[in-house]
C-alpha cells in the first residue's frame, strides 16, 4: 500500500447530488485502497445515503456543511457569504493540507473562485486553466484551457503549454507530449492577434514539443497530445465533441436497431461495440483539473453520475502521486511569470 491520498469531495454539487457522489466516493474508496475521502456537506443527508453501502468506513468520513452554492448563485458572492457550503468547507481542507485534492460537480464559477481565492496560485502561475483529457482515435488529449479563462494572454497560453506538457508526460505517460496551438488553418500568417502573438513564444520553447497550430477538424484523430487554446475556444470544441459524441452514439443504437437483420447484427457486435464506445466516454476519463493552484482541484461534470465522480477521485491519486504541484513550480518560476 503507498501513501495514502487523500480527496475532499463537494457531494452537495452537480444535478445527480448526493446520492451519485456518494455512490462514486464509495465506489473509490472500495476500488482503491491507497484512497481516503473525505465527504463534504449535510450530513444527516450523507449519512442517509452511505447506509445503502457496505465500504471501510475507517477510509470515509463525512463532514458537515450546512450550506450549498447553486449554479445560478454569483460565485464571487457566494463563496464570500457562504463560508458553511460544501464547496468552500471541502476548499479549506486543501488550503489547510488535511486534503491533497478537491473533487466538485457543482458550480464551476465556485469552483473556479473557491480555488483562487481559497487554494491560490502558485507563485509564477498567471492564470490557472481547466485541463480536460478528451478521447481520440489514438487515446487522449488534453485540452487546455476549457473554462477557466475566456479572454487570455500570449504568456498564459505558453503557460498552459508547459503545463499540459508535465501533466500528460507523467500523469497520463506520454514521453515528449506533442503540443499544438488551435487555429483556423495551418499557416503563420492565420489567426487572431492572440494567436499570431503567441505563435512565435511556443516556438521558441525549448522545454516543449511545440508541432504548430491544429485545426479543430484534427483534434479528434489525435493529431497533439496537448491542445493549446483560450477558454473561449476550448469550451466550444468540449462542448461540440460531447455533444457530437453523443449524437452520434443514439444513432448508431438506432440503426442497429432499425431491422431484424440490424438488430442480430448488433448482438453479435455487442462486445467489440461496447469497447469501442466506452472509450469515446467523457466520464472514463474523470474531471478536469485545474492547473497551477498550491493543491489540486478538479471539476467534473454538472452531470456527473457515480463512474465519473469515482475516475475523478482516482485521477487525484495519480496527479499527487506523480507530483505535478511540485513539478509546475519548479518549471514555472516567479522570474518566468513575465506578461505579454
Amino acid at each position: 500500500m503507498g501513501k495514502e491520498i487523500r480527496v475532499a469531495v463537494d457531494a452537495m454539487g452537480g444535478d445527480n447530488a448526493p446520492k451519485e457522489t456518494v455512490k462514486g466516493a464509495v465506489e473509490a474508496v472500495v476500488e482503491s485502497p491507497d484512497i481516503f475521502v473525505y465527504l463534504v456537506g449535510k450530513e444527516e443527508v450523507l449519512q442517509k445515503e452511505l447506509a445503502e453501502y457496505t465500504y471501510p468506513k475507517e477510509r470515509l468520513e463525512v463532514v458537515n456543511a450546512t450550506e450549498e452554492i447553486s449554479c445560478d448563485e454569483a460565485p464571487v458572492t457566494a463563496i464570500k457569504r457562504k463560508k458553511d457550503s460544501s464547496i468552500v468547507v471541502a476548499l479549506e481542507l486543501v488550503k489547510q493540507r488535511k486534503a491533497d485534492a478537491f473533487v466538485s460537480a457543482g458550480s464551476t464559477g465556485a469552483v473556479l473562485v473557491g480555488g483562487l481565492t481559497i487554494v491560490k496560485r502558485i507563485p509564477g502561475v498567471e492564470r490557472t486553466p481547466l485541463a480536460p483529457l478528451i478521447p481520440t482515435e489514438h487515446g487522449v488529449s488534453l485540452l487546455i484551457d476549457c473554462g477557466a479563462n475566456v479572454d487570455a494572454k500570449p504568456s498564459w497560453l505558453v503557460q498552459f503549454a508547459k503545463m499540459g506538457s508535465i501533466y500528460m508526460k507523467h500523469v497520463v505517460g506520454v514521453e515528449n507530449p506533442r503540443v499544438a496551438l488551435v487555429n483556423v488553418g495551418l499557416e503563420e500568417e492565420k489567426g487572431n492577434q492572440l494567436i499570431k502573438a503567441t505563435y512565435p513564444l511556443l516556438k521558441e520553447c525549448g522545454d516543449i514539443n511545440f508541432t504548430g497550430f491544429i485545426e479543430a477538424r484534427e483534434i479528434p484523430h489525435g493529431a497533439a497530445d496537448v491542445i493549446v487554446c483560450d477558454a473561449f475556444v476550448g469550451n466550444v470544441i468540449l462542448k461540440l465533441y460531447e455533444g457530437l459524441a453523443a449524437t452520434l452514439v443514439s444513432k448508431i443504437k438506432e440503426g442497429l436497431k432499425s431491422t431484424p437483420v440490424s438488430t442480430i447484427g448488433a448482438a453479435l457486435a455487442k462486445p467489440a461495440l461496447k469497447k469501442t464506445l466506452k472509450s469515446f466516454d467523457t466520464a472514463e476519463y474523470g474531471g478536469a483539473p485545474m492547473l497551477g493552484l498550491n493543491g489540486l482541484v478538479v471539476k467534473t461534470h454538472g452531470s456527473a453520475k457515480s463512474v465519473e465522480v469515482k475516475n475523478s477521485i482516482k485521477q487525484c491519486a495519480t496527479f499527487i502521486a506523480q507530483e505535478i504541484e511540485k513539478k509546475i513550480r519548479e518549471n514555472l518560476t516567479p522570474e518566468e511569470n513575465t506578461s505579454v
